[in-house]
């Protein structure tokens, strides 16, 4: 992973064309149900009448919700933007995933009730912090490269702090609440690497043109201004809603 500040000097159209569509299609689906912490209706519906162990369901509203959360997109994106090497991207995207499924199993099982506003202006905040991260800003302004793993880690457990508010607003019922658990989690694992696979092939052909150095710079500072807006829009649900 190479950090560097870019030349700001570019129209950033392929830079813009895949990180602003990647936002604005990841918005319109679900920024209006966001206030409703991305719980539909139907999905909400069907958890609270069903018992017992049901492990496709959960694993498809684990996918579901992975796959069609711009936030957490948005973070992975960030953290495989400089990671060539698939051994890199495969430490990076475990160390998060194992963030993410130690707290949302612990929070589900141990009913945390963390307000849920709170948790996704913290999520914004990590894309903030990794757009920064890869911008070098913190070497530019501190002198210093905090480490990446470590924060990696503890952004993957905020993450899994969302996913468990959100997957308590569906009211699971104990009867078979690990399994299904697990299942859920998996499912994220899965729409997890369904969203990576696109990413990293959009990266991988992005990477051979000769603009991606002088692209790059927009696109992160795209990508900082995304989670300013996510972070905003969560502490103004939090004040609207107390």
């Amino acid at each position: 992973m190479k950090p560097l500040f870019f030349d700001r000097r570019s129209g950033a159209f392929f830079a813009l064309t895949f990180v602003v569509s990647l936002c604005l299609l990841a918005f319109s689906a679900g920024l209006q149900s966001a206030m409703a912490h991305n719980v539909t209706e139907g999905d909400a519906g069907y958890i609270q009448e069903i018992w017992g162990v049901h492990i496709i369901p959960f694993m498809y509203l684990g996918a579901k919700h992975m796959v069609t959360g711009y936030d957490h997109i948005l973070f992975l994106l960030g953290v495989v933007f400089f990671l060539y090497k698939m051994k890199h991207v495969a430490i990076y995207v475990s160390i998060f995933a194992v963030g993410h499924s130690v707290t949302m199993l612990a929070g589900v099982y141990f009913g945390w009730n963390v307000n849920p506003y709170i948790i996704d202006a913290l999520i914004g905040l990590s894309v903030v912090y990794k757009a920064l991260d890869n911008l070098g800003a913190y070497q530019r302004w501190f002198g210093f490269q905090p480490d990446t793993k470590s924060a990696t880690l503890i952004f993957g457990l905020i993450h899994g702090i969302g996913l468990a508010t959100k997957i308590q607003d569906y009211e699971i019922a104990r009867d078979g609440l690990i399994p299904n658990l697990l299942a859920f989690n998996v499912g994220v694992e899965i729409g997890q690497l369904l969203a990576l696979a696109v990413i990293l092939i959009v990266m991988g052909y992005w990477r051979k043109t000769h603009s991606f150095w002088k692209h790059a710079y927009t696109a992160n500072v795209v990508m900082m201004s995304m989670g300013f807006v996510l972070m905003g829009y969560q502490i103004t649900g939090y004040f609207v809603t107390t």
